[in-house]
């Protein structure tokens, strides 16, 4: 376990909370001023987590960045964070994403720039603490801060209908919650049954025996929670009301928010129950391709850009998740590799989106029509983000849908067709949806608008850059994951084949 000499993980934390903490102190009539603050925090961040990134060892499977220090020590809790090929490639994307997201809503900011920036700035901050958090109970506490800015962004800043899609994403996430907290009570009990003291880390609790019935339910607990956030159908209700209603900047960040759902499936469904897993397998990985289909045949009759994207979305989480439940490395690899394609696409989708509301007025898809020619630049950007989401060859979206459907093939062969069609009908609704929008015949909408400005080319550019360097380079983002996923799926096989596994896992040692 490599300890850090710096602790650069939980300034990674420290630094948003304390730009959140700055801007009420701004007076709320210098709109620029806490534009340009929120902007040059979140520029910060990102670069502490290139810095963090370059220090990374690749090939390396075990956690680095360590930071552990006892909190409450007579219930076993401690504020433990690291990093591992898994976790480092979120981390630096949540950092990446943060000054997108300031720069995407720049003019919607508005006279409640300080609302924006706050909620932005504590929003990534819960999101970085859930990715490194090796504490179940730390890893708790961010789970839930991070709902919070979510929840407010939405119910202050929102759309038309912002208090009812509040209200739906609170309710949801709650129950998942309230079930999650249970779960990790009961580690800590069971694990001060076996050993005489509490322990809630998961270091420990990697080499708790658990009773086959009992684990099996706390695994459930777990799932559901997870599952809710992803989200898996029939669970996703709450995802296109919250993206409609949402600001652009939460849309961005929210890519991220759904991935800790994927995220905990992986760290913590596979260290503390790697037998329940495998047992569920099968469930998940028919969920994942039902989902995969139904929200792709929702997207196809979507009369909203927005709402269109928001099933598009479900769409490739649900992917994500047929990755997962294979249990193979090809199939955990391409989950984790399309988790970062996910938000680069979707992300890029979500603020083209709210460009042309920002020039029309409106996302309603009869509403437009002939816009390319208008501004053939967003149209050009347009073209190739929707091609990445599609999973064209040569872009982004392609190397982690291949291994995905690889990794499923070898196990659940029929799921993997039925998520195939999805491929399909991703190009469908999405190149449906641009042909609609930005050929046919011209709407009147946006006249007098100019193109794209140099500040939405510079919005755009890094997803640009990303979904042509992954797509052409995957093995570039691979080489941090694969160390990691081998001890993972090494730790999985051990466990069903009954063989004994290490007191710790590879990635903590």
């Amino acid at each position: 376990m490599n300890q850090a000499a710096f602790p650069i993980l939980t300034t990674l934390i420290v630094v948003p909370i304390a730009g959140a903490l700055a801007v009420p102190f701004i007076r709320r009539e210098k709109v620029n001023e806490v534009r340009a603050f929120a902007l040059i925090v979140s520029l910060v961040n990102l670069v502490l987590a290139a810095v963090m990134l370059a220090g990374f060892q690749l090939g390396n499977g075990a956690m680095q960045w360590v930071e552990q220090v006892p909190w409450f020590p007579s219930l076993g809790i401690s504020y433990h964070v690291g990093v591992d090929g898994i976790s480092v490639l979120l981390v630096v994307l949540t950092a990446l994403l943060t000054p997108i997201a300031v720069l995407a809503s720049w003019r919607e900011m508005g006279a409640r720039a300080k609302e924006y920036a706050v909620f932005l700035l504590l929003l990534e901050a819960g999101v970085i603490g859930a990715f490194v958090a090796l504490d179940l109970v730390l890893f708790f506490l961010f789970w839930e801060a991070m709902l919070i800015p979510m929840y407010l962004m939405i119910g202050i800043c929102g759309g038309d209908r912002r208090v009812y899609a509040a209200l739906k994403f609170f309710l949801y996430t709650a129950v998942g919650s309230l079930l999650m907290l249970v779960a990790i009570v009961g580690l800590g009990v069971l694990y001060s049954g076996q050993f005489g003291q509490y322990s809630f880390d998961l270091v420990a609790l990697a080499s708790l025996r658990l009773p086959v019935q009992f684990g099996m339910w706390l695994f459930v607990a777990f799932a559901f929670a997870f599952a809710i956030k992803v989200p898996v159908v029939p669970f996703h209700a709450w995802l296109p009301d919250a993206y409609t209603q949402a600001p652009t900047a939460m849309l961005v960040l929210a890519t991220m928010l759904v991935k800790v759902g994927a995220y905990g499936f992986l760290r913590f469904g596979l260290t503390l129950f790697p037998q329940q897993m495998a047992s569920a397998a099968p469930v998940f990985m028919v969920l994942g391709a039902l989902g995969v289909l139904y929200a792709g045949l929702i997207a196809v009759v979507q009369k909203d850009v927005i709402r269109l994207i928001a099933y598009s979305s479900v769409a490739h989480m649900a992917f994500i998740v047929l990755g997962i439940f294979s249990l193979n490395t090809q199939g955990i690899s391409g989950a984790t590799l399309q988790m970062v394609n996910h938000s680069i696409s979707t992300g890029g989708l979500f603020i083209l989106a709210a460009m042309l509301s920002e020039r029309t007025r409106t996302t309603e898809i009869r509403s437009l029509g002939g816009l390319a020619s208008r501004w053939p630049v967003l149209a050009a950007l347009f073209t190739l983000v929707l091609f990445s989401s599609v999973g064209l060859p040569g872009l982004n979206g392609f190397p982690g849908e291949f291994l995905i459907l690889l990794g499923a093939f070898q196990s659940q062969p029929v799921a993997a067709v039925v998520a195939s069609s999805g491929v399909l009908l991703a190009a469908i609704y999405l190149v449906w949806m641009f042909q609609r929008t930005m050929h046919g015949e011209r709407s009147r909408a946006g006249e007098g608008k100019g193109d794209l400005s140099r500040r939405e080319i510079a919005t755009l550019a890094p997803l640009v850059v990303l979904i042509l360097w992954i797509g052409l380079f995957p093995t570039s983002l691979l080489g941090a994951i694969d160390a990691t996923v081998a001890g993972t799926v090494s730790r999985v096989e051990q466990a069903v084949h009954g063989q004994p596994t290490a007191s710790q896992p590879a990635i903590f040692k």
